[in-house]
């Protein structure tokens, strides 16, 4: 890192990551706000830690779920680009949150 910075300093110019939020990110990042009826949560955000020395190991948090009020909450995503057929990206988000219903209900059973 350049001298002054911190691992911090990398985390908030980094996400959310572009492969989540789109490009140009601002841009996309204001979309989202106008048409997702909800915050994201954890999606898209970092899972990891930060040490004491500085030291940082994170992952990006995608297809996400949170148990919250003994709700299961399900979260997401496809890659929409420029060529995408949207009827082809919902259906590959809603597998993507089927898998995890189906992964909480095995578990779930036992």
């Amino acid at each position: 890192l350049r001298e002054g910075l911190t691992a911090i300093d990398v985390l908030r110019a980094t996400l959310p990551a572009g492969t989540l939020s789109g490009a140009p990110k601002i841009r996309a990042m204001e979309i989202i706000d106008e048409l997702e009826p909800s915050r994201r949560g954890i999606y898209g955000g970092a899972v990891g830690y930060l040490s004491w020395h500085g030291e940082m190991d994170t992952a990006i948090a995608i297809r996400t779920a949170v148990i919250k009020d003994g709700r299961l909450h399900v979260q997401a995503g496809a890659g929409v680009v420029a060529d995408s057929v949207p009827a082809l990206e919902w259906e590959e988000t809603m597998s993507k949150a089927r898998a995890m219903f189906r992964a909480a209900a095995m578990v779930s059973r036992k």
